[in-house]
């Protein structure tokens, strides 16, 4: 086992914190002895060298106001990171730190849309596009993108235009089924938007946990184009175990739409802004934290694998491989249970907690399923499924 795997065993994890601390239906909010594979939280403690920076930081005892637009390196690692990683020139200037991606995708609608203005978001998704854009006094209008490895036909969205039509709203890698879109696909996508005026918010929070074959393209990479009517918003929770740290970042090529967004965010005035420490924390994860993260991801990996076998020997479970994402989209229909009666009966008697797969969550089409995140030991992941598969042994025929 290399060095870099060993930083994901069980000896790496202390319970009892995260009894404590992890909150978002985890640890600290569920009964004693149940696992929660629930929230895409990781498990696992950030990188010490993120620790060790907060650390030399907070010596000097001075925890003075960040510029409105930020702390500088952080914006720097946040340029350096997307143009090497990604091929996206967004330079230090179109970088703005926000406290986290939900506000990014939030503050990204407020910008873009007024009342009655109308927004594509994918179904299924996470809630937080639909509810941003509702936020706004928007509407969101569904667009399915079906389960599997198809290619997506972006042409198919010009059914759901309306001259109020004014954004499609991105999410690569897609939680929850775990899609990451092609290459081909994002250049459909983009020249759908070019065709029809439109703008793209894409969330790559995701972007980081991508699973061996596959590749991520962010879409602001394509053309410059492209880049001047894209919304980039990324994040340090799935990546780097910082979800309590509020951390996000907007990035926007475009100097007039990124000054639209500077004004939206209220930084200015001192209403809203990015604490110094999580900024100091995110500008660590950057360009300290690459191999902690390889090493997490060859971990995913494996229980990813091991999520989707297990899930697929349970009668009445069908489970697609994800691309990316550390979540799993199982559908349930077989056992002849809906998402809601199957999580409450694995809450109570099999003590494994679940997210299922209800339209409040990820919109009409996840019924039928329930999403399970993978981000934790085998270990744990072996009690949990065990005790999934004893609770519905001969529930359904196999």
């Amino acid at each position: 086992m290399s060095e870099n795997a060993c930083l994901f065993n069980p000896t790496n994890i202390d319970l009892k914190v995260l009894a404590q601390r992890a909150h978002n239906l985890r640890w600290a909010e569920l009964p004693t002895g149940v696992i929660p594979l629930t929230a895409a939280d990781p498990d696992f403690p950030a990188a010490s060298v993120i620790t060790e920076a907060i650390v030399r930081y907070t010596s000097s005892n001075y925890y003075s106001y960040s510029a409105p637009k930020g702390y500088l390196p952080f914006r720097e690692a946040m340029a350096a990171y997307m143009q090497t990683r990604r091929s996206y020139s967004v330079g230090v200037e179109g970088v703005l730190p926000v406290d986290s991606a939900a506000f990014g995708i939030y503050l990204t609608c407020k910008t873009l849309l007024n009342k009655g203005d109308e927004a594509i978001v994918f179904d299924p998704v996470d809630f937080l596009f639909a509810y941003s854009v509702e936020a706004v006094g928007g509407v969101a209008v569904r667009f399915p993108i079906p389960a599997g490895t198809d290619r997506v036909d972006f042409d198919s969205m010009e059914s759901l235009l309306t001259p109020r039509t004014k954004l499609i709203c991105l999410c690569n890698p897609l939680n929850p089924t775990g899609k990451v879109f092609t290459r081909e696909e994002l250049l459909q996508l983009a020249a759908f938007a070019e065709k029809h005026n439109l703008y793209i918010l894409s969330d790559e929070i995701w972007s980081d946990i991508v699973f061996q074959p596959h590749a991520f393209t962010s879409i602001a990479s394509l053309d410059k184009t492209v880049a001047d009517r894209t919304i980039t918003v990324t994040g340090f929770s799935k990546s780097y175990g910082l979800a309590g740290m509020r951390l996000g970042a907007v990035m926007a090529t475009d100097p007039v739409l990124f000054e639209r967004l500077f004004e939206n965010s209220l930084h200015s005035t001192t209403i809203h802004g990015v604490n110094i420490l999580a900024q100091v924390a995110g500008t660590a994860a950057l360009n300290e934290a690459q191999d902690w993260l390889a090493g997490f991801i060859q971990h995913l990996q494996r229980m990813r694998d091991l999520t989707v076998s297990r899930m697929n020997a349970i009668p009445g479970f069908h489970c697609l491989s994800p691309q990316g994402c550390y979540v799993a989209l199982v559908d349930v229909r077989g056992t002849g249970l809906s998402s809601a009666d199957l999580q409450a009966r694995l809450l109570k008697e099999a003590k494994v907690a679940v997210v299922p797969g209800l339209e409040r969550w990820f919109g009409p089409a996840a019924a039928g399923t329930i999403r399970i995140s993978f981000a934790t030991t085998e270990e744990i992941l072996t009690t949990a499924f065990d005790r999934i598969e004893k609770n519905l042994a001969g529930l359904c025929a196999s």
